[in-house]
């Protein structure tokens, strides 16, 4: 009897030792379907980049040797198949297969659909490891066992260890330190200019009209139908190399930098890539230190440690997180935020420059740097006490990188601390100062980075104090935020009020903003 195996929209791994070889018996499939586009509502960009990817995937396999059964919408639509698990049921009948197999889910929903199609086939099930990670889903749970808060520093070094990267002799970090973090949030001088990143423009005008004919709602825009990303493991490759040319030798200087002079300064841009698995985080990584160690006098250690520690420790820890604490994270709300979120969010007509050009170039490109999401979009989330349920559907849908395993570890843990502080030690919240010292964004913009109250002052600072204010049970004891209280502490009660009352003003009129 045939074996039928799973490919999912992101185990896209051309190096998976499933396809080592070429087995008559051995029928691959890979579905697009209604739950997967509508669980969330996608950005046009994000969806269109999924099927792309897919369907080159399976020209690829088609290409190499392998049967590949590959569904578009208009099919599994017409089959009246809503599902991954029912076109697999359905597809594993027609063909008679005895054998079903898959590669282990990245994301919670995907898994449990998965195992209850398991529990209900008539045959043999096999589950395989997707063979891109480099570490296991339980790591994390498994590292900080009994522990209150999952410390990313103490995962970081043992995956250093774990697999000798940037380690001397001796077994300690080249450089004399593990973290070059101090040296990674340079300011942009004036004069900087940026390298234009390689792109891979194609036409997506049939992705389009196959949505629209479906009546899958998205947000976002794409310009003129032309898609831009890479879609296949060879352009993926491109891009890794084009980064590593032009981009990293700036990289950590300017990491936590932003502007509105470029989208992506030295950004790699890479996680729709990875998170696809068209490339392994591993040879990203070795890419990195062959050009770091190649061109020393051009590169220093803290750009290429920077990136280093984004991939093999932010983004493997990110996921262990996530498998350590779902399903309840997914639910988490320690701050009891209720707030909605601003309609602008889904336009970027807001007066705040800040927010107008995080958000219009979300929209217009799928696309933002961490600083952006953290210290920016999240960052006026977290102060206007946004409910973590609606910002997570909107950061789960914007951005073309969202996988839910990656996007509610950072949206729910670091970006809206709703999880009661497992994963950073204080919450990432600022008034406009931080803003203005790491861009250019207060520049020309409608309210004062300067002014605390009224209707000109930028609305960041009386949300930052509020937020402090109503929140010191749970932050006034924080060593990290000591300084912050006693500095509210020593204004005086008008002062305080009238600060307080301006963030009122703004919670309540938020939409106008």
């Amino acid at each position: 009897m045939p074996t039928l195996r799973l490919i999912l929209g992101d185990q896209l791994n051309e190096k998976h030792s499933w396809f080592t070889s070429v087995d008559p018996e051995v029928t691959y499939c890979l579905f697009e379907t209604w739950s997967e586009s509508n669980y969330t509502r996608h950005h046009i960009q994000k969806i269109t980049g999924f099927f792309l990817a897919m369907r080159a995937f399976a020209k690829r396999l088609g290409e190499i040797g392998h049967t590949v059964v590959y569904r578009t919408l208009d099919d599994t639509r017409e089959l009246q198949l809503e599902s991954i698990s029912d076109n697999l049921g359905q597809l594993a009948s027609e063909l008679g297969a005895g054998t079903v197999e898959y590669q282990l889910p990245d994301e919670w929903r995907l898994d449990q659909e998965l195992n209850r199609f398991s529990e209900n086939f008539g045959g043999v099930i096999n589950v395989v490891d997707s063979e891109h990670f480099l570490s296991e889903r339980m790591d994390v749970r498994d590292l900080f066992q009994g522990k209150k808060t999952y410390l990313m520093e103490t995962f970081y070094r043992m995956m250093r260890r774990r697999y000798d990267i940037m380690l001397d002799a001796a077994g300690e970090p080249e450089g004399g330190q593990w973290n070059f973090d101090h040296d990674n949030r340079g300011k942009l001088p004036k004069d900087i200019t940026f390298p234009e990143a390689k792109t891979f423009p194609k036409d997506a005008g049939a992705i389009v009209d196959l949505l629209d004919r479906h009546g899958v709602e998205t947000m976002g825009r794409m310009k003129d139908n032309r898609f831009a990303y890479p879609t296949t493991r060879g352009e993926c490759l491109e891009a890794l190399a084009d980064f590593c040319a032009n981009r990293l030798p700036q990289f950590g200087t300017y990491q936590d930098a932003m502007t509105v002079k470029h989208p992506l300064l030295y950004h790699a841009n890479l996680s729709f890539a990875m998170n696809t698995k068209m490339i392994s985080p591993k040879e990203v990584i070795d890419a990195a230190i062959a050009a770091w160690r190649s061109r020393q006098e051009e590169i220093t250690i803290n750009q290429v440690e920077g990136f280093v520690r984004q991939i093999l420790g932010w983004r493997e820890y990110m996921r262990g997180v996530y498998w350590a604490k779902m399903p309840a994270f997914a639910a988490s709300n320690d701050l009891n935020h209720q707030a909605k979120l601003p309609d602008w969010f889904w336009t970027g007509e807001t007066k705040m420059n800040c927010l107008s050009h995080a958000i219009n170039q979300s929209l217009d490109q799928a696309y933002a740097h961490h600083i952006q999401r953290l210290m920016v979009t999240g960052n006026f989330a977290l102060v206007l006490g946004v409910d973590p349920d609606e910002v997570d559907a909107w950061y789960l849908g914007v951005y073309i990188d969202a996988i839910e395993w990656v996007e509610i570890t950072n949206t729910r843990g670091m970006s809206q601390r709703a999880d009661g502080g497992l994963v950073a030690t204080k919450p990432y919240c600022s008034s406009a100062n931080y803003i203005d010292k790491m861009s250019d964004y207060c520049k020309g913009c409608h309210y004062n980075k300067k002014e605390k109250v009224g209707e000109r002052a930028c609305p960041f600072n009386s949300l930052y104090w509020d937020f402090l204010d109503r929140h010191r049970e749970k932050f006034s004891n924080n060593f990290r935020m000591a300084f912050m209280y006693k500095t509210w502490d020593k204004k005086d009660g008008d002062d305080k009020a009238a600060i307080l009352e301006r963030a009122a003003w703004v919670k309540g009129n938020s939409h106008q903003l």
